[in-house]
């Protein structure tokens, strides 16, 4: 598995200066307002919040336990509610709702297939000119947030980088091979000489 720390996939930091929890986690007052029109509930209003917050910064909805307390701390303080209030869903359906929320007012529409569709369009392209895992991950994500698309799991591109770039390099090897002589065939320091001289340019 690619370390996700070597990919340019967004993901919270561990440690943030006052001035970036400022900047992406603090909501603006006409977003404050828009989160107070669609809650009734002092739970369900600091995690629409963290919802939308969360997704204008990652470009998806990390899980709740993937939210550091401090941004929860900074979110909550921003909206004047009173410390210890927890943003929480009492049902999966409330959860959901909050997503289609963000999503609508982000002018993102949901479509997995989609993103999947443009992610692999993107990866095999890649592949046919770099190497290494990170590096295709990192051009899917550039066409996700060009295309407007939610972003997959990590681990989903992570899975679909690595499928792609071995199925790229089994179709180049298939076609290397086929174009040696019989005699070529018989020496596999050549096969192993030709590949390794295509991986270290594509890497």
């Amino acid at each position: 598995m690619t370390s996700i720390e070597r990919t340019a996939y967004p993901r919270f930091k561990r440690l943030m200066s006052a001035r970036e929890m400022h900047v992406f986690f603090t909501p603006k007052p006409e977003e404050a307002a828009w989160v107070r029109e669609r809650t009734r509930s002092d739970e369900h209003l600091p995690a629409l919040a963290l919802a939308l917050k969360c997704y204008q910064k990652l470009g998806y909805f990390p899980k709740a336990d993937e939210v550091p307390e401090a941004v929860v701390e900074h979110v909550r303080g921003a909206l004047e509610m009173a410390e210890g209030t927890a943003p929480h869903y009492e049902s999966v359906n409330t959860a959901k709702l909050h997503r289609k929320l963000v999503r609508e007012r982000q002018g993102i529409s949901y479509d997995q297939e989609r993103a999947r569709q443009i992610a692999e369009e993107a990866i095999r392209s890649a592949a046919l000119v770099k190497n290494n895992p990170p590096d295709l991950i990192n051009v899917a994500l550039e066409e996700l947030v060009r295309a407007t698309c939610e972003l997959p799991a990590f681990r989903t591109l992570d899975e679909m980088a690595a499928r792609i770039r071995r199925e790229v390099n089994e179709g180049i090897f298939a076609t290397v091979r086929s174009r040696m002589t019989m005699e070529d065939r018989a020496r596999p320091w050549r096969v192993c000489w030709t590949w390794a001289a295509w991986t270290a340019r594509a890497g």
